[in-house]
């Protein structure tokens, strides 16, 4: 598990290791959307097709699932040959284990919290025995090739419905010894009237729109992330540029006393699939323990990216909530939305 220390844009929490895993049956394919609604009852999938996968799913709907198809005991759904933006679940050739999908397609929740790998625990490893964040791995049809390597682990609010997050079924061919048993970490509540600071890098305005909207519905603080040499010509190259060789450029922005503050909404565009390395240098500078961290995003169509991954792997001590993402301006719709994304997290309206 994990990757070598020369593998391109791998992460410091893939250490590579030994691990022996014991025999278990997978599912050949995703769960489709046609799998999902005959053991469900429903379908909450973005994209329409029961040969799709099924997206739109939390890791508690996944784990239903799951429960709900052990206690069927019907053979016919565990090994039926399974079809069918994202495309059908076999529309590609499998890999030499006879898999579809493994990399791309709909990302792929796993059982684990995430956390750093146990290197004593080289037999059936099950992952942290707490934290707040589940795996999903694969990376999916919106991520960049740093998100579809084998070592990588994204890690996510559980009950985030994602449209690019969905799931494969597999079990072990013998009953184990013993359980699992994990535990949620955080115990960090919205308070009956937070303090909320609205803090936002914005490039093209877009950002800084909505950010000002969520500032005049809420009351919130508000501050710009400013760069003190701000970026300048090809944007995709200079910004990729600082990415790839992991610069975290100087902010012109200092925020005197961020323990104020119970709430941070953190506005930015997804570029490269994650946060624009300013944001990094930002979430850097100062101690989020304890505080809700909410993001937004601008885009232009690759949503979220694994941004959200990334910052909640930056702030362990902080509960992320589900964030909110819209393409380029937002268009009409943008201020009822906001308001929806406001009352999912338990933000009040002023």
């Amino acid at each position: 598990m994990g990757s070598p220390d020369s593998e391109r844009q791998r992460g410091e929490d893939e250490t590579a290791h030994n691990v022996t895993v014991s025999d278990f049956y997978a599912d050949p394919c995703e769960v489709t959307q046609a799998d999902y609604e005959r053991i469900m009852g429903s379908n909450p999938s973005h994209f329409s097709g029961a040969d799709l996968p099924v997206d739109s799913v939390t890791w508690y709907d996944a784990i239903e699932y799951c429960n709900r198809l052990s206690e069927s005991r019907d053979p016919s759904v565990v090994t039926s040959s399974y079809r069918g933006k994202t495309i059908a679940v076999d529309s590609l050739s499998p890999n030499q284990f006879g898999l579809y999908n493994m990399y791309g397609n709909v990302s792929e929740w796993c059982f684990d919290y995430y956390g750093a790998y146990d290197l004593t625990r080289t037999v059936d490893p099950a992952g942290a025995a707490s934290g707040s964040l589940r795996v999903n791995r694969g990376g999916s049809y919106i991520d960049f090739a740093k998100h579809l390597r084998s070592a990588y682990r994204s890690a996510t609010n559980p009950e985030d419905p994602d449209q690019n997050l969905g799931f494969r079924i597999a079990r072990n061919a013998q009953a184990g010894e013993g359980t699992v048993e994990t535990t949620f970490s955080l115990d960090i509540q919205m308070p009956e009237n937070p303090r909320i600071l609205v803090a936002y890098f914005s490039y093209s305005g877009n950002t800084e729109n909505a950010a000002r909207i969520i500032r005049d519905k809420t009351g919130a603080d508000l501050v710009e992330l400013e760069m003190e040499n701000p970026y300048r010509g090809n944007i995709y190259e200079v910004s990729q540029a600082d990415l790839n060789n992991h610069v975290h450029p100087a902010l012109r922005t200092h925020i005197a006393d961020v323990d104020e503050y119970d709430v941070i909404l953190l506005g930015y565009p997804t570029w490269w699939a994650t946060m624009p390395m300013p944001v990094v240098t930002f979430m850097e500078s100062y101690d989020f323990d304890g505080k809700v961290v909410i993001p937004f995003s601008s885009h232009g169509g690759t949503m979220f990216g694994d941004s959200v991954s990334d910052l909640s792997k930056m702030i362990p001590g902080s509960y992320v909530g589900q964030g909110f993402e819209f393409n380029y301006s937002g268009g009409s719709g943008l201020s009822d939305e906001i308001s929806q994304w406001l009352a999912l997290n338990g933000i009040k309206e002023r």
